[in-house]
């Protein structure tokens, strides 16, 4: 058992977090934050460096990282924003459903405008009377001389307003429960397909939305598999959504702490340095040891990916023991720095506001566990 990176993982972790800090970057990142403005420059300089292709098989025109690699990238997106992470990581790991489920004319329409960057993608689960039970989805999608009509309410799709957006869209094409849903590509410049931003305190760059469907209409060949693979595909999508997420939530909780650890060094009150205090040297102490174990947890998980295994136990434990950590330490961020975390330029109050979303987003903690008491057969 060896914990350690291989000299081709540290090579690449060295390279993302340079990335991170010349080309990104704390000021950009708040900017856009504060701006609610996707991060297009930096997008677009992950695409030209063909790191969209991750997940993407050579022989398509991407890089064909296992999940290891891919977590190593996630965790270093993260550096900064949770938010700037999911600018990046949403139309990748949604993009492997064409990848590695598509037909040949899905591939040939949508992966290489993805991989220079021109082409997005959102994945579109919840509705108003679906999130947690996304079994329970009622949008409809019928087939009609030759196109699916779509009709009905869809929420909280991340950056389905983006230029270039295609959105996959898990609709009802069957009564069954499960077998009834299939997964559906509509550009989001589709007539009847109504889309509203949502004006929540996170997901501010990227964005999230509320999405009405009337007579919405695609050609058939728009669909990802067939009628009724749609619950089997975005069960293997939410995997990837996981590990990518946990990922994050580790690179964001480092650089809390990290900031943590320099403002209490660096702060003196009743003459001497905040992390001379023993209240707060020892919540940053245990900060550091769940940091370390949220990171274990994650690659675990991502070794199990790795080796083809099932892992729906192992990127479950890691989202909600990373989520749960990005809160903590962001908490304790938010009062070490006591004032001065309310202000943006400290970035503390981002990732506090970011870590509460870490607990719903992609699958709410509570969902989390749940699953995790299913595969020990509890």
């Amino acid at each position: 058992m060896d914990f350690r990176l291989t000299d081709e993982q540290q090579l690449w972790k060295d390279t993302l977090q340079a990335f991170m800090e010349k080309e990104v970057g704390r000021e950009y990142t708040r900017e856009h934050d504060e701006s609610r403005e996707f991060p297009e420059e930096a997008y677009r300089k992950i695409a030209d460096r063909g790191w969209l292709g991750l997940l993407v098989p050579e022989k398509l025109g991407g890089l064909d990282a296992d999940p290891v690699m891919y977590a190593i990238f996630c965790e270093a997106m993260a550096k900064f924003s949770l938010d700037f992470a999911a600018c990046v990581m949403t139309s990748m790991f949604t993009a492997t459903n064409i990848a590695h489920h598509g037909t040949d004319e899905q591939k040939e329409t949508y992966l290489p405008g993805f991989l220079t960057g021109d082409t997005k993608f959102s994945v579109s689960i919840s509705e108003p009377g679906a999130g947690s039970d996304a079994a329970a989805v009622a949008t409809k999608a019928e087939l009609r001389d030759g196109e699916w009509v779509l009709n009905g309410n869809k929420t909280w799709c991340s950056g389905a307003h983006l230029p270039g957006t295609v959105i996959t869209i898990l609709a009802r094409t069957g009564p069954d429960r499960h077998r009834g849903m299939s997964l559906i590509l509509v550009p989001n410049t589709t007539p009847g397909v109504d889309i509203r931003k949502l004006n929540t305190i996170v997901r501010r760059s990227l964005g999230t939305t509320e999405i009405f469907l009337t007579d919405a209409k695609v050609p058939e060949g728009n669909i990802i598999g067939g009628p009724g693979d749609g619950w089997a595909l975005i069960k293997g999508h939410l995997e990837w959504e996981r590990l990518s997420l946990a990922a994050s939530y580790v690179g964001n909780a480092r650089t809390a702490l990290d900031d943590t650890v320099a403002y209490t060094k660096g702060r003196t009150q009743f003459g001497k340095p905040l992390s001379s205090f023993q209240v707060l040297k020892h919540r940053m102490a245990e900060n550091e040891c769940e940091v370390q174990a949220a990171s274990l947890l994650v690659y675990n998980a991502a070794t199990k990916m790795a080796r083809g295994e099932r892992a729906v136990k192992e990127v479950s434990m890691a989202k909600v023991f990373a989520a749960d950590v990005a809160f903590k330490t962001s908490f304790n961020g938010m009062q070490a720095l006591g004032g001065y975390a309310q202000l943006p330029e400290y970035d503390m109050e981002r990732y506090f506001r970011e870590a509460k979303h870490a607990m719903v987003g992609g699958g709410a903690s509570e969902i989390q566990r749940s699953i995790i008491a299913k595969e020990m057969g509890i």
